[in-house]
């Protein structure tokens, strides 16, 4: 049995246009559509196959305002069993290291917990720091960018990616993992997923419920922040190169005066 918290996020569709907010420069998340962020699917999926490789329950937990509520309702279209909405506007303008300080104490009101799941990254922030912030938080071991996962006699063990190779690691659980693009594909809602989704239980906590104080989150007590914003310029036309015999010269020519050759 292993009772697993899996970490998602909504986010802008990377199809939609995304912009800042005019007034704190923070993600306008009302210009875009919004959706379960990629990575944290594949996330849900691998709870899911190892609940039914071990049994246990998957609870999924998220940060974030109402809307929010569309993408567990998806998680839990997949097959996770309850979740957990963090859902108060003092978090608005959060960064990374407030973010992950209040997923901490709501992970400290779940009990049972023996692993946590999170993707590597999500595609609005792209930090890729939560995980190991919440490992350092929790006091738990990590293990990050994982293609795959396992869990067996207490241990969690896999293969790690990263830039210098491929890693075996394991560690005793309870513990705190990140999953990467490869780890799996996820699977898609079916209706009976779909319609009982709509029937299970979603606790919405505050900060205050979680033990987090006002002042230790949000866009005025952030370390960093975002002073001004310009929209990217348009992308400049081309340079034609008419083929007359030479265009394959007048190509390198070209590369060797912008330094490519």
């Amino acid at each position: 049995m292993t009772n697993i918290v899996v970490l998602i996020k909504q986010v802008p569709d990377t199809y939609s246009e995304r912009k800042l907010t005019d007034g704190d420069y923070t993600l306008d998340r009302e210009a875009a559509d919004a959706v379960l962020d990629e990575i944290n699917e594949k996330a849900v999926e691998q709870a899911l196959q190892i609940k039914e490789a071990n049994g246990g329950e998957v609870t999924v937990l998220c940060a974030g305002p109402d809307r929010a509520t569309e993408a567990i309702r998806k998680a839990l279209s997949m097959g996770a069993d309850k979740a957990v909405h963090l859902n108060d506007e003092a978090l608005h303008g959060s960064d990374v290291v407030q973010t992950s300080w209040a997923l901490a104490n709501v992970l400290g009101t779940i009990e049972g917990t023996e692993l946590v799941i999170a993707g590597n990254e999500a595609t609005d922030g792209r930090m890729g720091a939560v995980p190991a912030i919440l490992a350092e938080y929790l006091g738990l071991p990590q293990l990050t960018h994982m293609r795959t996962l396992e869990i067996a006699d207490g241990v969690a063990k896999g293969e790690r990616e990263t830039d210098e190779g491929l890693f075996e690691v394991e560690a005793t659980l309870p513990c705190v993992v990140s999953v990467g693009e490869k780890i799996n594909e996820p699977r898609f809602p079916s209706f009976k997923g779909i319609m009982a989704a709509k029937k299970k239980p979603v606790e919405s906590l505050t900060l205050a419920d979680a033990g987090v104080e006002a002042a230790q989150v949000g866009k005025d007590n952030a370390a960093s922040s975002v002073t001004s914003a310009s929209p990217k310029p348009p992308r400049a036309a081309g340079e034609k190169v008419t083929d007359e015999g030479e265009g394959g010269n007048d190509v390198a020519k070209y590369l060797v005066s912008q330094k490519l050759i």
